[in-house]
C-alpha cells in the first residue's frame, strides 16, 4: 500500500513541490480577501452617504405654519396683491439658510412663477423654533415675485399651489384659496 523511497533526494523534491503550491493557494486566498475587504468598505460608504442624503431630503425642509393677507394687500378690483407665509424647520431638520439655494415655484390660474429665496436676505433658521416670514408678490412690488403665476393679483375664489424647495431636495407643498368675496379692509388667514 505505502511505497517505500529508497533515494532520499526525490523525498525532499516532493516537499518543496508541496510547499510552493501551499504558497500559492495562500496568497491568493490572501488577494482575494484584500479585494472582499476593500469593496465592502467601499459598499459602507456608499451606503452611508445614501443614509445621510435621504434622510437630509426627508427631513431638511421648511415647515409653513401660517400663510396670512393683510388688508392693505387685498384690492377688491384686482384681489390679493401679496401673501406673507411664515415658515420655520421641520422637525429634524439642519440648519437652513433663506437664499438662493431654496427654491419657490408657484402655480396659479395664469401658470407657473419659478424663484428663489434670494430677496429674504439670507436669513438663517436654526433650530425648530425660529421662524421668517416669505412674502410672496402677486402685484405688488415686495417680495418673491410670483405674478407670472397670476394676472395682476389672485381673484376670489382662485387656487394657488406653492412648491418650496430646500437645498437637500425636501420639498413643502402647500395650496392656497382665496375666499369668495374678498374684502380689502378685512385680514385674511389662508
Amino acid at each position: 500500500m505505502f511505497e517505500t523511497i529508497l533515494d532520499e533526494e526525490e523525498r525532499g523534491q516532493v516537499g518543496i513541490g508541496t510547499l510552493i503550491v501551499f504558497i500559492a493557494m495562500v496568497l491568493v486566498a490572501a488577494i482575494a480577501a484584500g479585494v472582499l475587504i476593500n469593496t465592502a468598505g467601499f459598499l459602507q460608504t456608499q451606503a452611508e452617504a445614501t443614509g445621510e442624503e435621504s434622510t437630509s431630503q426627508v427631513t431638511d425642509r421648511l415647515q409653513v405654519y401660517t400663510a396670512a393677507v393683510s388688508s392693505g394687500n387685498i384690492d377688491s378690483s384686482n384681489g390679493i396683491q401679496q401673501i406673507d407665509l411664515r415658515v420655520g424647520l421641520s422637525p429634524g431638520s439642519d440648519r437652513l439658510v433663506l437664499d438662493g439655494d431654496v427654491n419657490v415655484q408657484v402655480v396659479g390660474p395664469n401658470g407657473v412663477a419659478t424663484a428663489d429665496m434670494s430677496s429674504v436676505g439670507g436669513t438663517t433658521l436654526t433650530d425648530s423654533s425660529d421662524r421668517a416670514t416669505v412674502s410672496l408678490d402677486l402685484g405688488s412690488t415686495s417680495g418673491i415675485d410670483a405674478t407670472a403665476a397670476v394676472s395682476s393679483g389672485l381673484g376670489a375664489g382662485e387656487t394657488l399651489e406653492v412648491t418650496i424647495t430646500a437645498p437637500s431636495g425636501g420639498q413643502t407643498f402647500e395650496v392656497y384659496t382665496a375666499p369668495e368675496p374678498l374684502i380689502d379692509t378685512q385680514s385674511v388667514t389662508l
